[in-house]
C-alpha cells in the first residue's frame, strides 16, 4: 500500500499563512494563553507582534521581554493611536470583549476577538454590527478549527471520501480543575461557554449549521465551580446527520484512561482520532487521525502522521486566516458574522438545560 499512501495522506491539515507576515499585531492581555499559545505560535508563523498592553503592567513587561516585543503600551488608547497597529489581538474575557472591540473598531484596526464573544447574544450581534459599520475586519479565536486533527478531518469530507454526512461525534474525559481560574469558580455557564464552545464550533464548521440542539449539563459533588462541568449535547442537523458532544473534566482514575476522542461517519467513510492537547495537559501530543473510505479502497485504513496539536499551533490558523482575509479584502472563515451561530448553539444549550428542550437556532434570528 505504500504507493497508495503517498497519494490519500497528504490532507493539507497546516494552517494557510498570509503573503505579508509583517502586519503589525498589538496584544490586549498578557494572560497565561498569551504566554502559553498567542506569542509561541506567532513567533512559529514569523508573525510581527509590535506591542503589547495589560493593566497588569508587570505582567506585560515580563512577555514583551521573553518573547522580544518592543514596546509595552500604557493604556488602550496608546495602542490604539500606533500606526503599526495592522491588528489588534483581544486577549480579554467576554464581559469586557463587547466595549473594547466597539472601541478598536472605532480606531479602524482589524480585531482577532476572543472567545466567547460576549455573555450574551445581544452584546455578542452589537460587536458585529460595530464592526461592519466600521468597515473592519472582524474574526474569532475559535482555534480548535486549525488543529491538525481536525483541519485534515476537513480535507478529507471536502474531497468526498465520506459520502453523505451522517455522525460527528467528540468525546472528552479528562480531569481539569476549572476552579485553579478564580473568575472561572463564579461563572455560572462554564462547561459549554468556556470548553464545548470549541467542540461546537468544529462540529459546525465541519457538519454545518444545525436545526437545534438539546442539552444537559451537571455538576461534580463538592466541586469548587458554580457552573456545570460535565455536559451533553446532542446535535440536529437537517436530514439524517447528527451530532454528539460528551464532555467530562472530573475523571477520577489515571491519566492513562482520560480520552479525547473524534469520530466522524458518512455513508461512504468513517475518520476516528485523538485530540493531542488534552493528553498530559498542558504538555500535551500530536494529534492522531484515521480514516476509511470505501470510495478510495474497501478494506484498508489510512493513518497519516499529524505534526502539531490544538496548543499552540492552531493559533497559527485563526490570525492567518484573519490576515489572509486582510490581504485578500474578503470575510475571513472565522469571522464574527459566523461565529454568531456558535454562539446561538452555546446559548441555545443554556435554555435547553433551563427549559428541558430542544432549541431552534431559529429562536435567534
Amino acid at each position: 500500500m505504500s504507493t497508495m499512501d503517498s497519494q490519500w495522506l497528504n490532507l493539507e491539515y497546516e494552517p494557510a499563512l498570509p503573503s505579508n507576515k509583517q502586519m503589525g499585531i498589538g496584544i490586549v492581555g498578557a494572560g497565561e494563553i498569551v504566554e502559553s499559545c498567542h506569542l509561541p505560535a506567532y513567533r512559529m508563523a514569523g508573525f510581527l507582534v509590535v506591542g503589547i498592553f495589560d493593566l497588569n503592567q508587570e505582567r506585560a513587561q515580563k512577555l514583551a521581554g521573553q518573547f522580544g516585543i518592543d514596546k509595552v503600551y500604557s493604556s488602550v488608547e496608546e495602542l490604539l493611536s500606533d500606526s503599526a497597529v495592522v491588528v489588534v489581538d483581544m486577549a480579554v474575557p467576554a464581559k469586557v470583549q463587547p466595549g473594547l472591540a466597539r472601541q478598536v473598531a472605532e480606531a479602524g484596526k482589524h480585531i482577532l476577538c476572543q472567545k466567547p464573544l460576549a455573555e450574551s447574544y445581544e452584546e455578542a450581534k452589537q460587536i458585529e454590527e460595530a464592526c461592519r459599520k466600521a468597515g473592519v475586519k472582524a474574526a474569532v479565536n475559535q482555534q480548535m478549527r486549525w488543529s491538525p486533527g481536525i483541519r485534515a478531518s476537513h480535507t478529507i469530507i471536502k474531497r468526498g471520501w465520506l459520502g453523505e454526512l451522517l455522525q460527528a461525534s467528540i468525546a472528552v474525559n479528562v480531569k481539569q480543575e476549572f476552579s485553579n481560574w478564580t473568575w472561572l469558580r463564579e461563572i455560572e455557564t462554564l462547561e459549554f461557554m468556556y470548553h464545548s464552545i470549541h467542540y461546537m464550533d468544529t462540529i459546525r464548521f465541519l457538519f454545518g449549521t444545525p436545526e437545534y440542539i438539546y442539552a444537559d449539563g451537571a455538576r461534580f459533588p463538592g466541586q469548587l465551580c458554580k457552573g456545570e462541568t460535565r455536559t451533553l449535547l446532542h446535535i440536529k442537523f437537517p436530514g439524517e446527520a447528527r451530532g454528539l458532544i460528551q464532555d467530562n473534566h472530573n475523571h477520577i482514575g489515571s491519566e492513562d484512561d482520560w480520552y479525547a476522542t473524534f469520530r466522524f461517519e458518512g455513508t461512504e467513510g468513517i475518520i476516528k482520532g485523538t485530540n493531542g492537547s488534552l493528553y498530559n495537559y498542558p504538555a500535551g501530543r500530536e494529534d492522531t487521525l484515521s480514516y476509511y473510505s470505501r470510495r478510495i479502497h474497501p478494506d484498508y485504513w489510512f493513518t497519516p502522521q499529524l505534526h502539531g496539536k490544538w496548543f499552540p499551533h492552531a493559533f497559527m490558523g485563526t490570525m492567518g486566516e484573519l490576515m489572509r482575509a486582510i490581504e485578500e479584502d474578503r470575510e475571513p472563515e472565522n469571522s464574527v458574522s459566523d461565529n454568531l451561530l456558535t454562539i446561538r448553539m452555546v446559548f441555545g444549550a443554556y435554555i435547553s438545560m433551563s427549559e428541558n428542550r430542544p432549541v431552534y437556532l431559529s429562536e435567534f434570528e
